[in-house]
Order: C-alpha cells, then sequence, then structure tokens
C-alpha cells in the first residue's frame, strides 16, 4: 500500500515546485514576447475579439461577451484581471497606440476605475488589425488551448514594433520590467536603419529614436540615461510635467500644468499639492484647482502676489510626482527565456519575426498560388477539348465515375477533376476562357514574386521594408514628449520653503528651547517668560524662521535645529525639551546658542573646556543635513567638560580665561590655529590639577571684568590691567591667596554696559548690579555683598541685562 509513496527532501520538493511556478509566470503571465510585445493575456484577448469579428470597421460589442470569450476559450483566469488588461489597452494615457477602444467610462488619469463590463462596449483599434493581418496563412505558430478544444497563436504576426511603441510593464518571479513607449515613426525608421545597416552604432539609432515618447507628454531629462539603457536594457532618466506660467489681473501669477509624467495619478497629485499648500510647507500658494474638461488637461496653481513663484515650482518638481524618475528595465521573453536586451537587441529580434513572418506567409500564397495555377491549367485545357469533356461525362454514370473517366481518358489530376466536373454552364463562354488566361498570367506572376522572395533575402527584407513604411505613413503621429539633454539639478530656496518670520528664540540651562511670535514676546515682560524657577536663561535672540539655532552642550556637542521648526510657544509657557528632538546623556545641557543664518567660513568658532584646551573652527565646518541628533564639535578627555563656546569675525580679539582659584591669562586669539571640527584643539592655559577654567571670554570693547567668589564677594576689575601673555602659561593671580577661608571664583564675565549680578546660594538668592561695586586692582578679593555666614556658601552666579 505504501509502494506509491516517495522519501524526498523538502528543500528538492519547494526548490522543483517553485521553479515551475516560476517559468510559467515568466514564460505565460507578466513578461511580454519581444517579438510581438504583447503578455499571454493581451495576445490572447486581441486573438479572440479578431476571431469573432470585434474588428475596428465593425460595431462595438459588449466588453462581458469578449472577456467571457477570453476566459472560456484561451485564459481560464479571472474576469477582473482579463477585463483590467482589456480597459489598459484602450487607455491613451497608458498606451502610445491604443490596440482597443471603448465605448463608455475606462477609466480616467485620476485613478478612477472603468465601468463594470456589463456596460463597456469594445471592438479593436484599426492598428490593431496590423497586429493581426495574415494570421490566417500559417504565418505564426498555433498550439492548443487549455482544453484542447481550440487552438491559439504563440505570437502574433506584429506588423510595427510593439514592444518598443506601446512598451511595457510587469513584475514576475525573480525578474520585472520596465518598458517606455516610444514613437511609432521614429521605432519603424530604426527598424529600417537596422535592416539597411546591420552594423549601425547605437549613437546613430539615437538620432532617429530620440528617446522614449510618452502619450502623456511631459519632459525628458538625461541623454546620458537613455543611451545607457539602450547599449544595456537598464537606465535611469527624469520625467517632468510641462509647466508654464499665467500672469492674471491683480499682479498674480498662475502655475499651469498641461502634461504628467508617465502613469502619475493626476487627483493623486493636485491633493498632495493641496495638502502642501494647507500645511504651508512652501510659502505663496492661496488654492489648487483641477480645470481639466474636454479640451485638455489643466491644473492651476494660484499664487500670492509677492510669491517666488519660480521657487514654488522647482519645490513641487523636488517634492511631489509633478517630477518623477523612470528606470529603464527591458526585459522581454526571447527565445522563450528572459533576457534583458537594449534598443538595437529589441529591434533586431522583432526583424528576425518579420523574416519568419514573411517566409511563412509567402510559402503559404505559394501553396495556394500553386493550387489555384493546378486548376485553371485543368479548366483551361477542359475548355479546349470541350466536347469530349462533355462527352465522357455524360456517358458517365455519377460524379465519381465522371471524375475517374475524366482522369483516365484526358490525364486530369484528381483536383483538376474536381474543378471540371463542378463547373457550372455558363462559364463555359468565351468570356470565360479570357478570365482564365488572365487570371493564369497573373497567378505566373504571383508564383514568379514569391519564390524570389523565399529564394532571395534582399527581396524578403524589402517586403518587410514596405510593409513597414506603410504602416508609418498611416499611422505615424507627432512626438509628445519633449527630450533635454541634461538632468537639471533643483537648488531649493528657504524663502521658498519657509514664510520668513520675526520671532524670538530662548535656550534655557535645563534645555528647554522655544520659539515666541513677536506678538506674544511684546506683550509680556522678560521675567515673565515661562521657565522652571531653578532654570536660567543661556540664549534669548531676536531673529526669523529661516535661520538654524546652533546650541552647544558641556559635552562639546552641537545640535542644528531649523527655527522654523521649533514649536510657536507663548512666552509665558515653557518651551520643548532638547531631548524630545534629540538623545542627550543625562547630565548633558546647553551653555550656549546662537541664530544663524548662513555657515559663514569667515566666522569662526572659539571653544574652551574647563581643563585649559582651546580650539578655533570655521562655522562652515558645523554645517550639516544630519539635523536628528547631536553633532561631535570638539574632541574632549573623559573628565573635561566645554564651559564656552563664542563667535569671532575677525580672531582680531583677546581671550581671556580665568580659573576657580583665580588665575588669570589673556593673549590674543590670532595665536591659535584653525583646525577640524572634532579635534581637541591645543593648550589655552596651563591649569593645574585641582584648578579649572570658569570663564573664558573674547576681549573686544568691553571695560571690565567681573568675578565673583563662593564667600559672596563680587570683584570689578578693569581690563586694562590684564597685560598680554602667551597661549599655555599658567597666567597671573587676581585675588589674594588666603590660606584660610580662600576666595574660588564661582563665575566670571566682561562687561561693557552695567548687568544684574544674582547670587544663589542653597537657600538664599540676592540680587546686585556690576556699578554699584567698587573697582578694585589685582590681588584684591573685592566687595562683600552678603553675609556668608547669614547668606551661605555661593553655589551659582547668573548674569542678566539690565530690564
Amino acid at each position: 500500500m505504501t509502494d506509491h509513496i516517495q522519501q524526498l527532501q523538502l528543500e528538492d520538493v519547494i526548490g522543483d515546485r517553485f521553479g515551475r511556478y516560476s517559468k510559467y509566470v515568466i514564460q505565460d503571465r507578466a513578461i511580454p514576447d519581444v517579438r510581438d510585445g504583447l503578455k499571454p493575456v493581451q495576445r490572447r484577448i486581441l486573438y479572440a475579439m479578431y476571431k469573432e469579428g470585434n474588428t475596428f470597421e465593425k460595431g462595438y460589442r459588449k466588453s462581458a461577451k469578449t472577456v467571457g470569450n477570453v476566459i472560456g476559450n484561451y485564459h481560464p483566469h479571472g474576469d477582473s484581471s482579463v477585463y483590467d488588461a482589456m480597459v489598459r489597452l484602450s487607455q491613451e494615457w497608458k498606451m502610445r497606440e491604443e490596440l482597443i477602444t471603448i465605448h463608455g467610462n475606462k477609466g480616467s488619469v485620476d485613478g478612477d476605475p472603468p465601468a463594470a463590463m456589463r456596460y463597456t462596449e469594445a471592438r479593436l483599434s484599426e492598428i490593431s488589425n496590423e497586429m493581426l493581418r495574415d494570421i490566417n496563412k500559417n504565418t505564426v505558430k498555433f498550439i492548443n488551448n487549455f482544453d484542447d478544444t481550440e487552438v491559439e497563436p504563440t505570437v502574433l504576426p506584429a506588423k510595427f514594433p510593439n514592444l518598443l511603441v506601446n512598451g511595457t510593464t510587469g513584475i514576475s518571479a525573480g525578474y520585472a520590467t520596465d518598458i517606455p513607449p516610444h514613437n511609432l515613426e521614429e521605432v519603424i525608421d530604426a527598424t529600417l536603419k537596422i535592416i539597411d545597416k546591420p552594423t549601425v552604432k547605437i549613437d546613430e539609432l539615437m538620432n532617429i529614436v530620440k528617446g522614449p515618447d510618452f502619450p502623456t507628454g511631459g519632459i525628458i531629462q538625461g541623454v546620458s540615461q537613455i543611451k545607457k539603457a539602450y547599449e544595456t536594457g537598464r537606465g535611469k532618466i527624469i520625467v517632468r510635467s510641462t509647466v508654464r506660467t499665467e500672469d492674471v489681473r491683480g499682479g498674480k501669477t498662475h502655475i499651469i500644468i498641461d502634461e504628467l509624467p508617465f502613469e502619475v495619478n493626476k487627483a493623486n497629485l493636485v491633493k498632495k499639492i493641496d495638502e502642501i499648500r494647507a500645511d504651508r510647507k512652501v510659502d505663496g500658494i492661496l488654492e489648487v484647482r483641477d480645470e481639466t474638461d474636454r479640451d485638455g488637461q489643466r491644473v492651476v496653481i494660484e499664487t500670492r502676489k509677492d510669491a517666488n513663484v519660480e521657487g514654488i515650482i522647482n519645490y513641487l518638481y523636488k517634492k511631489t510626482d509633478l517630477q518623477v524618475s523612470y528606470n529603464f528595465n527591458m526585459v522581454a521573453i526571447s527565445d522563450r527565456a528572459p533576457q534583458l536586451l537594449g534598443l538595437k537587441d529589441i529591434l533586431e529580434a522583432y526583424i528576425k519575426h518579420q523574416k519568419e513572418v514573411i517566409r511563412n506567409r509567402s510559402e503559404y500564397e505559394l501553396s495556394e498560388a500553386e493550387r489555384r495555377m493546378h486548376i485553371i491549367e485543368g479548366l483551361m485545357k477542359a475548355l479546349s477539348i470541350l466536347d469530349e469533356v462533355i462527352r465522357v461525362i455524360r456517358e458517365s454514370d455519377n460524379k465519381r465515375d465522371a471524375k475517374n473517366n475524366l482522369v483516365e481518358a484526358f490525364s486530369f489530376t484528381e483536383t483538376q477533376a474536381e474543378a471540371i466536373v463542378m463547373l457550372q454552364l455558363y462559364r463555359l463562354t468565351n468570356t470565360d476562357i479570357v478570365e482564365l488566361e488572365t487570371e493564369h498570367n497573373e497567378l505566373e506572376y504571383t508564383i514568379n514574386q514569391l519564390r524570389e522572395i523565399l529564394g532571395n533575402e534582399n527581396k524578403l527584407l524589402s517586403v518587410i521594408k514596405k510593409e513597414l513604411k506603410d504602416i508609418r505613413k498611416k499611422y505615424s503621429t507627432p512626438r509628445q514628449s519633449v527630450i533635454e539633454e541634461e538632468i537639471q539639478t533643483i537648488e531649493l530656496e528657504k524663502e521658498v520653503l519657509i514664510a520668513k518670520e520675526e520671532v524670538m528664540v530662548s535656550v534655557t540651562q535645563d534645555g528647554y528651547i522655544k520659539r515666541t511670535s513677536m506678538r506674544s514676546y511684546n506683550a509680556s515682560t522678560i521675567e515673565e517668560i515661562g521657565m522652571k524657577q531653578e532654570d536660567r536663561l543661556v540664549m534669548l535672540s531676536q531673529g526669523h524662521t529661516l535661520q538654524h539655532c546652533l546650541v552647544f552642550t558641556n559635552y562639546g556637542n552641537y545640535m542644528i535645529i531649523p527655527v522654523h521648526e521649533l514649536q510657536d510657544i507663548k512666552w509665558k509657557d515653557n518651551g520643548q525639551h532638547l531631548s524630545s528632538r534629540f538623545n542627550l546623556k543625562s547630565d548633558e545641557m546647553p551653555i550656549t546658542a546662537f541664530l544663524i543664518e548662513t555657515y559663514d567660513g569667515k566666522v569662526t568658532v572659539v571653544t574652551t573646556t574647563a581643563n585649559g584646551q582651546i580650539k578655533l573652527t570655521g562655522l562652515d565646518a558645523y554645517e550639516a543635513t544630519r539635523i536628528k541628533r547631536p553633532i561631535a564639535g570638539m574632541g574632549l578627555k573623559a573628565d573635561d567638560k566645554v564651559v564656552s563656546v563664542e563667535l569671532t569675525e575677525t580672531k582680531d580679539e583677546d581671550v581671556l580665561l580665568v580659573t576657580h582659584k583665580g588665575m588669570t591669562l589673556r593673549y590674543p586669539v590670532s595665536v591659535i590655529n584653525n583646525t577640524g571640527l572634532k579635534a581637541q584643539g591645543v593648550r589655552a592655559m596651563n591649569v593645574k590639577d585641582d584648578d579649572r577654567i570658569v570663564m573664558s571670554r573674547l576681549i573686544s570693547n568691553q571695560t571690565h571684568l567681573i568675578t565673583v567668589s563662593q564667600r559672596g564677594a563680587v570683584k570689578r576689575t578693569d581690563l586694562a590691567v590684564f597685560e598680554e601673555g602667551a597661549r599655555a602659561q599658567v597666567g597671573n593671580m587676581l585675588i589674594k591667596d588666603i590660606k584660610s577661608k580662600p576666595h574660588r571664583i564661582v563665575n566670571a564675565t566682561v562687561i561693557k554696559e552695567d548687568i544684574n549680578i544674582v547670587l544663589k546660594s542653597a537657600s538664599s538668592e540676592f540680587k546686585t548690579n556690576a556699578k554699584s561695586t567698587r573697582v578694585s586692582g589685582k590681588y584684591s578679593n573685592g566687595s562683600f555683598v552678603v553675609d556668608e555666614n547669614e547668606f551661605g556658601e555661593v553655589a551659582e552666579v547668573d548674569f542678566e541685562a539690565l530690564t
């Protein structure tokens, strides 16, 4: 009972079965034949309609009748797949030359589905007649259908290179194909060129076939890629819409879209542009309207009076299907296998097919002509001995006997004898003899011509050429798509993408950032800013939405945040925390921030660390497109932190450094060389192991240094007392060194005008101003502004502008 059971490896079974399935899908479903450019379902639809007489010169028939016929006789698959394939062959926005014409709703370029097949009517188009011409003359091979009740062609005669003219798209197992449509006249001219000059190169063919010719028109860019595709079968071109502008009343401009790229859904495109308008992703679009009617396609984009129209068009090219890329992947079935083919390969395969078609047709017509000639010769011989023939027939018993007697008496063949006995009496006139002689002469000429075609390659090729020229003359149409040499690079201007708006941008030490409208800012005071109680500002700056905010952290990182991407938050509300946009370390915090409009290489970023490193890097090095996470702006050792980041345009300033223990050093910025973005920089100051830099500032027109110690002493020192030193020195002592309770600098700054100084301890806060503190010389500890015993040790010092 188990003799029939086989023990097989699963991978072998799966591999074998999938291999068979793949072979079927590739050869008999998804990939077209290089000879007629049709997939099997398309070929079956055309043949079924032709066989039923549903041709262009006759009336339309219900599509459902054709679909049922195709399914019942040739293609046992779902009716929807057959109808979809049938409808596609009729859609002028997908087919360069429609092979079927349909009455009724056949869908639209907006992606609307066609009406059900019970509502639409169809027939073959006139050019389909050229695809099927001479199919009844043994021009192509026929095979049995799926149930052996009918026969169907394996390929159509195809009197023009349909694969290139109408193109194709398909996905099978392991293979995909994308061949664009082309202009009929150009393709036929290229075919004729190859026939006349088989060694022709692609460059010469491209003087004839300029490139694809999409039924929807548009502009094609990238001749070099077209050439690559025609040589190798693969290439990538850019297809963009035909766009123009119209000036209307009121100084406004309308953008008019007349043609879309191939297979772009117009409704989806209009919806996308309207979403861009609604979301204000580009500035200046007022309204988008689809005004397409029977006169042609027309999409109108109404723009604001002061809008940058060219910029809007470029943005739409970049961000919508107003411009798309088309990838050539010219795969077709050639010799029953999928092959990647170039332009010349496809046309050579087509010419080879036509040679076979013309040869088979000529053999069929020669056989028919010779058979007819044989009968004509018999009739002529019979008429020449008419009386004897009539006598023999009269003496015969029946038709069969008459035929036998004629063969025996006059050496007629069986075929000739049949024609004689079937001859009607009225044919026995002098007129009929003349007609027979004329037909005999014509047949003799035809037979000689057909024999010459079959025996002479050049004669056969001349027949192909003549028929191609006839097709070209009858069906050629002007080119729809325009070819441009180069692919145009699209540069998007920020002014187009974003409406320029004046705003206030604030960044706090705890990492909160926000943009505030000038209206909200002006309606409040600075003190009313929404901020946590222990937080403080590290930047408050007026700018606009076209700028970037560069935020620098104590870990040597920086973050780029386009101002227009910041949430518009009221002045009295807290901002958005940086950790919602960036992955920050637990103790990483902003130390300063700047609003940048352009990354100018003439501007230099000066970065200083607590352990005494300093680095100069051009601002242009900080420009980056990757703005989703913090970017390393300086290489730091494990125990080091950034304490200062400043910008300089001239490098004419001096840098002044102050340490926790009161050491100071001043020297020109110009002595420091520029280094790369991730460099650690050079030694700024020789800082002892138990000390650290608390301030690094550029000195230009400032007048005084303000320092505050942990004991509550505020000191104001004239900057003139700080002599110029050299980089990397230990520096000079600023405060008196007291062994008992020594002063340690908590914070320091340089000033030109008066500022507020806010001292904070664990439990108290005290505010004073700089100019209320008398100027002290070197080695002074300054003036106590709080009682350290009551106030406690000063832990934090903020410097605020006067309000």
